[in-house]
């Protein structure tokens, strides 16, 4: 497998960001973990600037601070992956979201990038602070919670969404267990061997 880094997003991949959203839209797939850069493919600017403030913000039930990365892969330096990752919790995203949204664009799933994608999110969380991630998928999405459960995490509900009309399962992640377990695993396929 090829060697990824955490990138964190700037004007000068504007055409390369909204390229991989277009890929989402091209192959009928659902995007994740974006922070929302499908809603600002007309205005990419304005999508950095909202990143800036969700890196600072206070929590409330409205919003949560987070962190959004580019997934890059090192020997092309293409956009393989996105990943937001919350660093405080609210009443809601405590029962549904969670921690953690990520995603790879359709050409490059298969690949194991998105298990060095949760690693590296992993990290974050550890500097964070954040002890335990809770992370939720939809069912009929395994290669979501196969990724999950790649990293150690523990099915803990399984439940209907009414919301969403669907399956939803829960994880748990013990983030210092989970990074010392399977550093061996995937820190070979970090980028010098750390978060750029």
């Amino acid at each position: 497998m090829e060697k990824l880094y955490f990138e964190i997003p700037s004007i000068e991949r504007k055409n390369e960001a909204i390229e991989y959203i277009n890929e989402h839209y091209e192959y009928k797939s659902d995007i994740n973990g974006s922070g929302g850069l499908h809603r600002y493919l007309d205005n990419y600017e304005g999508w950095l600037d909202k990143l800036e403030k969700d890196y600072t913000m206070t929590p409330s039930e409205e919003r949560v601070p987070a962190r959004t990365y580019f997934l890059v892969r090192e020997s092309d330096h293409r956009i393989v992956g996105m990943i937001n990752i919350r660093t405080a919790l609210n009443e809601r995203l405590s029962k549904f979201g969670g921690h953690i949204g990520y995603g790879i664009r359709p050409t490059e799933r298969g690949k194991g990038y998105n298990k060095v994608n949760l690693y590296l999110g992993l990290k974050v969380c550890d500097e964070y602070g954040i002890e335990t991630v809770f992370m939720d998928a939809d069912l009929d999405n395994p290669a979501s919670w196969k990724t999950m459960e790649a990293l150690g995490g523990v099915r803990v509900k399984e439940y209907y969404n009414e919301d969403e009309k669907c399956m939803v399962v829960d994880y748990n992640i013990d983030v210092k267990n989970a990074l010392e377990k399977y550093k061996e695993i995937y820190e070979p396929y970090v980028s010098n061997g750390k978060v750029k």
